[in-house]
C-alpha cells in the first residue's frame, strides 16, 4: 500500500486544485525553489536587454527552458482554464463557498432514495459474499473448499455486472433506470439459482456468475457513478463541496445494510435456505421500488429527448 501511494502521490497542492501554504503570507515562497530561480532569471532578462543579450549568448540551451509567468511555468500549469481559475482563487484565499450541511445534502434529489436503495442492495450483495460458500456446501456434494472456490464466481460475475451498469449508464444518462432493471432481473434469478444450481456444477457456475451480474451491478453503479453525480447536482449551484458529505451518506447507508443481511441470514437458515432467499429477494423488491420514481422520470426524459431528435432530423 505504501509503494502504491508513492506512485500516486501528488507534488504540489496546487496541482489538484488545493491551496498550497502560505508562509509568511507571501505567495512567492509557495513556488518551488527551481521554479523561482528561472523566474528571477526571466525577470533579470525583461529588465536588463543587455545583460539578457550577454546572458542568451553563453546559455545557448536557454531557450529550451520553460516560460514562467507569475511564478508557475507553463509545464507546471493546468490544462483547463478553469482549474488555472480556481487555482488562482485558492491561492489568493479567496473561498466563495461553503461545505453542504448534512442536511442540505439529504435534500438534494436523489440523495435519499439512491441511499436506502443502497441499503438493500448491499445487503443482498454482503449476504452472498457470507453466507455463499456455506450454502453451497449445504445444498450440493461438494467439500467446504471446493465450495469457497466455487463461490468466488459470485464476484466475479460482479465484475461483469459494474462494468455493464457503467457502460450503460454512460451512454444513456439513466442510472436510475439501469439500476432497476438488474435489480428486477435480479429477483427471478435468484429464485432460479435457488431451485435449479443444485444439481448440475455447470449449471450452478453460469447462475451464480448471472446472479453476481445482477446483484452486483446496481450496487457499483450506486457507490461510484451515481455518488459523483449527486455530489455535483445541479441544484448545488456549481458548488461542488458537497461530494464528500453525498459520498459518505449514500456509502455510509449501505453499510449498515451489509451489516444487517449477514445477521438475518444467520438467524434465518436455521429454519430453511430458501427463506433466506425469500428474504433476498424481498430486498430487491424494496430495492427497486425505491427508484421508481427516478426511474420513470428517466424514462421520461429520454423519451422526450428521442422525439427531438426526430423532429430535427425530419425538419
Amino acid at each position: 500500500m505504501g509503494f502504491l501511494t508513492f506512485l500516486f502521490l501528488i507534488v504540489y497542492p496546487s496541482d489538484v486544485g488545493c491551496t498550497s501554504p502560505d508562509h509568511n503570507n507571501k505567495e512567492f515562497l509557495c513556488v518551488p525553489p527551481m521554479i523561482r530561480r528561472r523566474y528571477q532569471v526571466v525577470k533579470t532578462h525583461k529588465s536588463d536587454p543587455d545583460n539578457s543579450a550577454t546572458e542568451s549568448d553563453a546559455s545557448p540551451n536557454e531557450d529550451d527552458e520553460p516560460l514562467v509567468y507569475d511564478g508557475i511555468s507553463d509545464e507546471e500549469r493546468p490544462i483547463l482554464k478553469d482549474q488555472t481559475g480556481i487555482n488562482t482563487h485558492r491561492q489568493k484565499g479567496i473561498d466563495e463557498t461553503k461545505a453542504v450541511s448534512f442536511t442540505k445534502a439529504l435534500k438534494i434529489p436523489g440523495v435519499l432514495e439512491f441511499s436506502m436503495c443502497l441499503f438493500f442492495a448491499k445487503l443482498v450483495s454482503y449476504t452472498f459474499l457470507y453466507w455463499l460458500p456455506k450454502y453451497i456446501n449445504h445444498s450440493t456434494s461438494l467439500s467446504a473448499s471446493d465450495a469457497a472456490n466455487l463461490s468466488t464466481l459470485f464476484d466475479v460475475g460482479g465484475i461483469v455486472g459494474g462494468i455493464i451498469a457503467g457502460v450503460i449508464s454512460d451512454r444513456t444518462g439513466a442510472s436510475a433506470s439501469t439500476c432497476t432493471v438488474m435489480l428486477l432481473f435480479a429477483i427471478p434469478m435468484m429464485f432460479v439459482y435457488q431451485e435449479f444450481a443444485n444439481n448440475v456444477l455447470y449449471v450452478n457456475i453460469l447462475l451464480l456468475m448471472a446472479v453476481g451480474l445482477l446483484v452486483n451491478g446496481p450496487y457499483a453503479l450506486i457507490t461510484t457513478a451515481v455518488s459523483a453525480e449527486l455530489g455535483t447536482h445541479k441544484s448545488l449551484k456549481g458548488n461542488s463541496k458537497a461530494l464528500a458529505t453525498v459520498t459518505s451518506i449514500i456509502d455510509g447507508t449501505g453499510s449498515l445494510g451489509a451489516a444487517v443481511g449477514p445477521l438475518l441470514a444467520g438467524m434465518i437458515s436455521g429454519t430453511n435456505w430458501s427463506n433466506v432467499f425469500y428474504m433476498l429477494m424481498i430486498a430487491d423488491v424494496l430495492a427497486m421500488l425505491l427508484l421508481i420514481r427516478l426511474s420513470k422520470r428517466e424514462v421520461h426524459r429520454l423519451i422526450r429527448q428521442r422525439r427531438d431528435k426526430c423532429h430535427h432530423q425530419t425538419a
